[in-house]
């Protein structure tokens, strides 16, 4: 039997709750719980004049970026768009049924403008980390670090040789923020290498290949991450450059140490992080385990004697050479002020039957040494036991969250050019992800029926 037609008819009154028509299982529902904006109007006034038309209200703002993050909503016209009709962003945003979604060029204007002025982002992500602390989801005891590339918005076929340096007519927020980090240790002065190619609209972005295919313009994301539950405790942009990426993880367990008294006992990472300088940091200035892989290239290739083919007395502070030779040092630093050289005698190598297979073209052996070497024989005695084993198998939960950033939040480009543009983005993406991260650990509570 065909049903009767469906006709609209009006009604006087209306009656209507979003409330019952957000399903109790609704992910905006179960990360609600976790997001407290109680601040952002008081952080947000100085950036605001006293006369003039009523602003946004700036939570309304703060509510929509985390949407768009945690669904990996990119344009922030599709974002404006889908607040508007989607009922449970509706409550997520406090906007109720009559309540109006600003403009999408307002919207972006305002993420442009005050916010990035305001450091807001940090704080924002700061309370929800402190949250997960709260929630004893952070153990505290080892945490891992590693970076990963993020295209830039900039045209890689528009970039400009490094050696002829910017346009002076290029002008722009990004040439400023440009101009601003050159001394930064994490952007401009990261290294001394003249880029080969540099970006007119984003010249903070470095041009690389570490894919493997065709080059572009990007920049680097660190994470430093609680190993426990992957729960990420800080977040930092940098340059993609390698020495850059080591600065961010000694600024984020400096800053996790400062502001969350977060002091891990082990610190996990590859072999960018295993420079002696690294490892004597972590060990000797803050007691860090390093679980890091040594980044070790005093290997030879000829089929001479390597530096690990020589043995280390520690009660007399020499070498021992495979023939049973010993090599001393004058405790003079030499090369970068960290290397100390131990030398045999020139009779010793004359005499002796190994000579053409460990200095055959030197009148004796040396062997360098880092006064960090402590350190470096410390990660190599880790990495070989099975705490190491079980410390890269929990290093992978890092690149975990890197494909969830790229292919689940959709963060695989950048939408804001210059280096606090891209510290935003990250700043909100790593928010994002913690506070899913919450919503999935910690279940909804159990409402009595009345």
């Amino acid at each position: 039997m065909m049903g009767h037609r469906q006709v609209e008819q009006a009604a006087l009154f209306y009656e209507f709750s979003l409330e019952k028509h957000i399903p109790a299982d609704h992910l905006m529902r179960s990360i609600d719980r976790f997001v407290d904006l109680e601040q952002v109007r008081r952080d947000l006034a100085p950036f605001y004049s006293s006369i003039g038309r009523p602003s946004i209200d700036p939570e309304l703002m703060i509510r929509m970026l985390l949407i768009g993050y945690c669904f990996g909503i990119r344009s922030e016209r599709r974002l404006c768009d889908e607040v508007h009709l989607n009922l449970a962003y509706r409550w997520f945003c406090r906007l109720g049924l009559n309540g109006m979604v600003p403009d999408h060029s307002t919207f972006s204007k305002n993420r442009h403008g005050r916010f990035r002025q305001s450091d807001l982002f940090r704080r924002v992500f700061e309370s929800v980390l402190r949250r997960c602390i709260e929630e004893r989801l952070v153990g505290g005891e080892g945490f891992a670090v590693d970076a990963s590339l993020i295209k830039a918005d900039a045209n890689r076929q528009r970039g400009i040789e490094g050696d002829k340096g910017l346009p002076p007519e290029a002008a722009g927020r990004a040439i400023d923020e440009y101009l601003a980090v050159l001394d930064d240790a994490a952007f401009g002065a990261a290294t001394e290498v003249t880029p080969k190619f540099v970006s007119p609209s984003d010249p903070a972005a470095r041009w690389t290949g570490a894919h493997g295919g065709q080059a572009f313009f990007a920049y680097s994301t660190n994470y430093l991450v609680d190993v426990e539950n992957a729960i990420i405790v800080d977040v930092e942009a940098t340059t993609a450059i390698r020495q850059a990426e080591v600065l961010a993880a000694k600024r984020m367990i400096e800053r996790s140490l400062e502001r969350f008294d977060l002091y891990p006992s082990r610190l996990l990472g590859d072999s960018g992080y295993g420079s002696a300088e690294m490892l004597g940091w972590l060990l000797y200035e803050h007691g860090i385990e390093p679980h890091v892989t040594v980044f070790d290239k005093s290997a030879r290739t000829d089929g001479t004697f390597s530096r690990e083919d020589f043995t280390y007395d520690h009660a007399g502070d020499v070498y021992r050479c495979p023939s049973g030779k010993v090599l001393t040092t004058t405790g003079t630093l030499v090369n970068d002020g960290a290397t100390m050289l131990y030398v045999a005698t020139k009779r010793d190598c004359d005499r002796c039957a190994l000579k053409c297979r460990c200095c055959p073209k030197q009148a004796s052996r040396k062997v360098p040494r880092s006064i960090y070497e402590g350190a470096r024989d410390m990660a190599r005695q880790i990495a070989r036991s099975w705490e190491g084993h079980t410390s890269r198998r929990l290093r992978k939960k890092i690149e975990m969250l890197f494909a969830h950033l790229k292919r689940i939040l959709k963060l695989d480009r950048l939408r804001l050019r210059g280096p606090n543009g891209a510290r935003d983005e990250f700043i909100l993406a790593a928010t994002a992800q913690n506070l899913r991260k919450m919503a999935k650990l910690i279940p909804m509570p159990t409402l009595r029926p009345t």
